[in-house]
């Protein structure tokens, strides 16, 4: 499997931070398995464009609602890899599976902007526990 997504950096040029994040959302999908339709429901677009994304053949525009999207979807990522101690399977496990606090499947709930923020909030609140 490819490399963990690297943060999108503060620094280069737009188009570089653009391509950045359209690398690392496609990683987070692969070691997700977040299929193109599901993946193209969570960043608003067509999955036409999130094959041409994974592709290398399509940017997230800086300040658009899908390059948002994205940030929280690599958010939720790095959330995950963080608490699951990198082990994709149980990243998986955990996001297909069912929610009692979140009350449903996580993979489900982040196809929609509200249950997207809740599930990154959900994850990073876990992160933070002492």
């Amino acid at each position: 499997m490819s490399k963990k997504p690297a943060i999108v950096e503060r620094s280069g040029t737009p188009q570089q931070q653009e391509a950045v994040l359209a690398k690392a959302t496609a990683r987070a999908a692969d070691h997700l398995a977040v299929s193109n339709a599901v993946l193209a429901r969570i960043l608003g677009l067509s999955e036409a464009s999130v094959s041409r994304l994974k592709n290398g053949r399509y940017l997230l525009a800086q300040g658009s609602k899908p390059f948002e999207l994205a940030l929280a979807f690599v958010r939720l990522f790095r959330g995950l890899d963080a608490i699951m101690g990198g082990n994709d399977d149980s990243a998986r496990s955990w996001l297909y599976g069912h929610n009692l606090a979140l009350h449903g499947r996580p993979i489900d709930l982040i196809q929609t902007i509200p249950g997207l923020m809740s599930v990154v909030g959900y994850v990073d609140a876990s992160r933070a526990r002492v």
